[in-house]
């Protein structure tokens, strides 16, 4: 819900454009979504002059189809082959929403990105230094184990340890994803041309973290290299990589604790105030369990991360340099500095 708030007040910081396109990559089961757009439908007269529409950019069927029924009530239909999205329906509360394989699909125009745990789960290129220069890191079949694999170094510099390794790198041991740098890379182009904002909230670093690949599977770690495809395989996002690959086009801010982010947005008010409303024991414990999850330090409060994009002009006037005096000061960016309540 607090997401939901931090999209209508940048929309509102940016002068309330007409348009109002959410786009989600790799929504998951919609869940974030659904609640987004219960945000909506509940400040639907402060977005009643604007055309809001959704998003989804999901390669899974299986997925899209879960998104479908937990969106729409499985209200959706197919779209032609030579269309865009390949999918659309109509939310419970009333907004068009429109699938796509590929963030190039979705139209151009005022957008606001959202990429929750979608960086994390993206494939990296991992980097060794050594006394001959950089190894990139391979998997390889074991000749003791057959049908075991096998870290190994490659014996010499790959094109990928040309291509992206930065000269200025002090780590001993770096993980790239350079699928993230293309998606970033994109975002921060439409949002220069078009405007809007992106929000990316995910597991991470900024630039500090060397070995962070890991599986999981039932919620337990696992070797990434046995049983390859039975398990969720994770890699830390490198925050100041997606910040380079933004090349200047946008503004960016973060990344910060999740915990900075939320209490920036106003959670504490708002757990308050649902458990005022909230009349039994069972729904108080399960509300104060669920920001324990996200706000304690030990568990999702300091390993989860806020990181946005935005365009220049949103921190900075673009005529301020000529006439400071003139000009009103900007808006604070809400969740990176505290919500103002009006």
């Amino acid at each position: 819900q607090l997401i939901g708030i931090w999209y209508i007040s940048e929309w509102m910081a940016m002068g309330k454009p007409s348009t109002f396109q959410l786009v989600e990559l790799g929504p998951g089961r919609g869940t974030l979504t659904e609640d987004i757009l219960r945000v909506f439908k509940q400040l639907a007269s402060v977005l009643s002059k604007c055309d809001v529409s959704v998003h989804l950019v999901e390669v899974s069927p299986k997925l899209s189809e879960i998104q479908a029924a937990m969106l729409t009530g499985g209200k959706v239909q197919p779209n032609p082959e030579d269309e865009p999205a390949y999918m659309k329906g109509i939310s419970k509360t009333g907004i068009p929403i429109f699938w796509y394989r590929d963030i190039q699909d979705v139209p151009p125009g005022y957008s606001f990105y959202l990429a929750h745990e979608f960086f994390d789960a993206l494939p990296i290129h991992k980097f060794q230094r050594t006394e001959k220069g950089w190894r990139e890191v391979l998997v390889d079949i074991d000749p003791e184990v057959p049908d075991q694999l096998r870290f190994v170094l490659s014996p010499s510099r790959t094109p990928a340890t040309q291509n992206f390794i930065q000269p200025e790198e002090t780590r001993d041991h770096v993980e790239v994803c350079p699928e993230a740098g293309v998606i970033v890379q994109r975002l921060a182009s439409r949002i220069e041309k078009d405007g809007g904002a992106a929000l990316v909230a995910d597991y991470g670093h900024d630039g500090t973290k060397t070995d962070t690949f890991r599986g999981f599977r039932n919620h337990k770690l696992h070797d990434v290299l046995s049983a390859p495809g039975t398990a969720d395989l994770t890699a830390d996002v490198d925050f100041s990589y997606l910040r380079k690959m933004a090349q200047g086009k946008t503004a960016t801010l973060g990344p910060i604790k999740q915990r900075e982010f939320l209490k920036n947005m106003g959670i504490d008010l708002r757990l308050q105030v649902l458990l005022q409303n909230s009349g039994d024991t069972a729904t108080r414990e399960q509300l104060l369990h669920s920001y324990d999850m996200l706000m304690n330090p030990e568990k999702m409060g300091d390993c989860f991360n806020f990181f946005a994009l935005l365009p220049h002009h949103r921190l900075v006037h673009p005529d301020k340099k000529d006439k400071p005096e003139s000009k009103s000061p900007l808006p604070p960016v809400a969740g990176f500095n505290e919500l103002l309540l009006k």
